[in-house]
């Protein structure tokens, strides 16, 4: 068995009356988080048990929160301060400036088939939501983990983490590789020689028509400009999540079930900005394409199939044919592969497809012996 899990984004539909009290909760839990990150900033290194014995009745007495409320929030600010050690980030406040707040399955908030049940300063709350795309989720026995209650634009959603136990198949009936890229957002090659082409060239230009507005508006620098910055960022965002949830979705559907999706380990794409011309550096590196292996592979888990990273090395430089590996094999420009060597020549992200596709053919040679 495989565990997967997934975050339903869940719209809720709260009463006048209800937005009232969420509001107020939402409020009081921001400044509990506040309070209690400051104390810790001057307490670095207290831990659970020592952060509760300091603060849990003065937090109650002072802010009126519950026991399970006030347990969450000590939770969520070291878990805060947790991550920023483990990033690497050099030690400093954290300032908590949205409307969140965390809530423990069972405990803090419930489901059923009409409505969720929320806890808040004035006892629980029965509220209706959207499940529409989230039934396989709610009606399939996972488990449900702690959710974050979120208010954004005056609307409210709860995202909760779902986790799925999925049987593992052995069975390959396909096995694809994908090259991952800009020109190409996703070009997939397969045992049988096909090739398909994502196209990226609509998105490119899409997202240089929104970087130069967002420098615009950045040089603007009003109250308003500041505000259309916002709300473009939250814009590019959801396109972006749009495009990957279609291409991956795309590529699960064409082979189905007990295909080995292989495709490059771009863990720390992030630092070859250093190397990247300045002018460059957006279009190149700042596509979501660890969220696109994400995706993949929660939905190729779903479909009984699995995924496969593989080191990227010279899988752009290779040749598929005679396996001579040089810079000068590639034509960024063209967009095309001419192998200096044999004179094969191709798409260069289709012949990135190939290596990668043979490159993960040969792992598995590897590990079965």
């Amino acid at each position: 068995m495989k565990s997967i899990t997934i975050t339903a984004k869940v719209k809720l539909y709260p009463t006048s009356e209800q937005m009232i009290i969420l509001n107020k909760t939402l409020s009081v839990i921001r400044d509990v988080l506040n309070f209690v990150s400051a104390f810790v900033f001057g307490q670095e290194g207290i831990r659970y048990l020592e952060l509760n014995h300091a603060l849990y009745y003065p937090v109650r007495q002072q802010f009126g929160l519950r026991s399970q409320m006030t347990q969450s929030v000590f939770k969520t600010v070291l878990a805060k301060y947790k991550s920023m050690k483990s990033n690497g980030h050099p030690f400093s406040k954290v300032s908590f400036r949205n409307f969140e707040y965390d809530l423990v399955w069972n405990r803090d908030y419930s489901i059923s088939y009409q409505s969720v049940s929320l806890n808040t300063l004035s006892g629980r709350l029965h509220i209706p939501f959207e499940s529409k795309g989230m039934e396989h989720w709610f009606c399939s026995g996972g488990r449900f983990g702690t959710a974050k209650l979120i208010r954004k634009n005056r609307k409210y959603y709860l995202h909760i983490p779902v986790t799925l136990e999925v049987e593992n198949r052995n069975i390959l009936n396909h096995i694809v590789g994908i090259d991952l890229g800009v020109n190409h957002l996703a070009v997939s090659f397969d045992d049988e020689g096909n090739t398909r082409f994502f196209s990226g060239r609509a998105i490119k230009e899409k997202r240089a028509k929104a970087l130069a507005l967002r420098k615009r508006l950045q040089t603007c620098g009003t109250k308003s400009a500041k505000r259309k910055l916002k709300k473009l960022r939250e814009k590019e965002t959801r396109y972006v999540t749009a495009v990957n949830h279609a291409v991956t979705k795309a590529l699960i559907s064409q082979y189905g079930a007990g295909t080995l999706f292989i495709i490059e380990d771009l863990t720390g794409i992030r630092t070859v900005t250093e190397h990247v011309r300045l002018k460059s550096r957006y279009v190149i590196v700042s596509w979501a394409f660890y969220q696109f292996r994400e995706m993949l592979e929660y939905k190729a888990a779903l479909s009984h199939s699995e995924v496969l990273a593989i080191d990227p090395k010279y899988t752009s430089q290779s040749c598929p044919v005679c396996g001579n590996a040089t810079k000068a094999n590639r034509n960024r420009k063209k967009h095309e592969f001419c192998c200096t060597v044999c004179g094969y020549r191709s798409n260069d992200d289709r012949t990135g497809a190939i290596n990668i596709y043979r490159k993960g053919c040969n792992t598995l040679f590897a590990e079965a012996c």
